[in-house]
Parts: structure tokens; C-alpha cells; sequence
């Protein structure tokens, strides 16, 4: 299986995934983006990660949305960007990265991307939210400061304009908590989550919209950043867990499992 090639001095292999469709479609969105948010995130990533990473990005219309299994086998963390064409990913590669996130590729969801179909099959619930998108202030406070992703991030963030998101968002209790905003209609939303799921860390930051520049801003770039090195995993091989029969005494030699009437199958892996 896929692994990390060298020691931890090699860079970060990131691809960036964005839907790219309301910046071709929508000619405010091109001014705010004109290479495309995917390409902005991109940008963002290096500006403050630097010659940690090695990123790439890929778009929605790209053949098999751009992640093919030879990528996604050379892919220490994805980014996903999505918000008007969620139906239009296939479920074959939503299987894909699916696959490779429990085998321990890190995975930073976006904003809206809350409702993709790789974050609701993650998470297991329907991700729904409150949301305005009518210029809001947002306040980004730091809830765990000693957190990796929360290091060098003022206290609050201030975003000047924003779309809301707020509570109930409709996802599992995090196993971190480490953002969450204010909005100038009284709102507040969990804004910044990790999770865990099989072998891969999972993050979502939910600020960046497509009608403000908010990936522009430079400690929302820095949050993204941070997120991208929390994200690799520190296993040496990525592989999906899997169910292991094992004799008494052997600690390292599992067992094929066919099913319940085929336990003792004798095959060794």
C-alpha cells in the first residue's frame, strides 16, 4: 500500500480538490477568484507551509474528478471544496477517497463542503446547518490553543464579511474541538473539528465562502495550513483496518476471516 516516501524531512504531497463551478459561472465569484478558489487554497497552503509541501490541484471536471487511484495513492491529505454540484461527484470515487481516508489519508473538508458526499459518509449524519449569507462579521476564537492547527492563529480571527453557518450543525461529537464563531446575528457554530475515522484525521474549517474573499485572508490560510500538517499520518503503510484471526501467542501473524461459517480460514496474510 501507498506510504510516505523518505523520511518526514520529504514534503507533504497535498492535493487541493475544488468544485470550480460558481467561479466559471458566476462572474463576481471570478473576480473575487479568478484562478479559481481551488488555485487560491493552493496558494495558501505553500504561503505558509512553504517547502513542507508539495501540492496540486484538481477540479470537479477533470476525468474521475481528477482523483485517480495513482493519485490518491501518492496523496498524504486532500482538501475538498464543494458546495453547488455535491450530486454530481460519483459515487465510485466518493468510494475511492473513502477507502484511502480510512487508510490513513488526511482529509480537510471546507466550509461547504459539510455536505459533500464524502463528509456525510464519514460522519454518518445528515451535516445540515444553519446558514445566512447576508455580510456578517465573523469571529473565529481558539478554544484549544495548545491544539497544532491553532499555533501561530490570533485570538479572535476577524473576517469582515462572511455567509453564517450556525448551530445545530448535524454532525458527531469531534474528537477535538478547536475553533468556533461568532456572528454578528448572534449565531455561533462549531467551526473548526477534527475527527478520526479508521487510520485517516479528518479536519473541518468551515470559514471560506465563494461571494467573499475570506481564502484570501491570511490567518484563514494559516488555519488551512496548520491543518494540512496535522493532517499526515505518522504511519509507516496505509492500509484500511481489517479483521484478523490470530492464534494464541502470535501477536503479528493474522489470519484471513471469510465470515461467520468460514472462521478458520487458513490463510495467511
Amino acid at each position: 500500500m501507498s506510504h510516505r516516501i523518505g523520511t518526514a524531512e520529504d514534503p507533504i504531497r497535498v492535493v487541493v480538490w475544488g468544485e470550480n463551478r460558481h467561479e466559471q459561472l458566476e462572474p463576481e465569484v471570478a473576480a473575487i477568484y479568478p484562478e479559481g478558489m481551488h488555485t487560491t487554497i493552493k496558494e495558501g497552503i505553500e504561503e505558509f507551509a512553504g517547502d513542507r509541501v508539495s501540492v496540486t490541484t484538481v477540479t470537479l471536471d477533470d476525468p474521475e474528478h481528477g482523483l485517480t487511484e495513482e493519485l490518491l495513492e501518492q496523496t498524504d491529505v486532500l482538501t475538498w471544496w464543494g458546495h453547488a454540484a455535491h450530486a454530481e461527484v460519483s459515487d465510485e470515487i466518493v468510494e475511492r477517497v473513502h477507502r484511502h481516508v480510512l487508510s490513513g489519508m488526511g482529509l480537510l473538508v471546507l466550509h461547504s463542503g459539510h455536505w459533500s458526499k464524502i463528509f456525510t459518509k464519514l460522519m454518518g449524519t445528515t451535516c445540515t446547518l444553519r446558514w445566512r449569507s447576508d455580510n456578517d462579521r465573523e469571529l473565529v476564537w481558539t478554544v484549544d490553543p495548545t491544539h497544532p492547527i491553532a499555533k501561530g492563529i490570533p485570538h479572535p480571527i476577524e473576517i469582515p464579511a462572511q455567509e453564517m453557518y450556525g448551530e445545530q450543525f448535524d454532525v458527531p461529537a469531534p474528537d477535538e474541538l478547536v475553533f468556533i464563531s461568532t456572528f454578528s446575528g448572534g449565531e455561533c457554530f462549531r467551526s473548526g473539528m477534527t475527527f478520526k475515522r479508521g487510520n485517516g484525521k479528518i479536519f473541518f474549517f468551515s470559514p471560506g465562502d465563494q461571494d467573499y474573499p475570506v481564502y484570501h485572508h491570511p490567518d484563514v490560510r494559516h488555519v488551512i495550513a496548520n491543518g494540512v500538517e496535522w493532517a499526515v499520518s505518522d504511519r509507516p503503510s496505509r492500509q484500511v483496518p481489517v479483521l484478523l484471526r490470530y492464534e494464541r501467542e502470535d501477536f503479528f501473524n493474522g489470519h484471513g476471516y471469510a465470515g461467520a461459517l468460514h472462521n478458520r480460514d487458513e490463510v495467511v496474510l
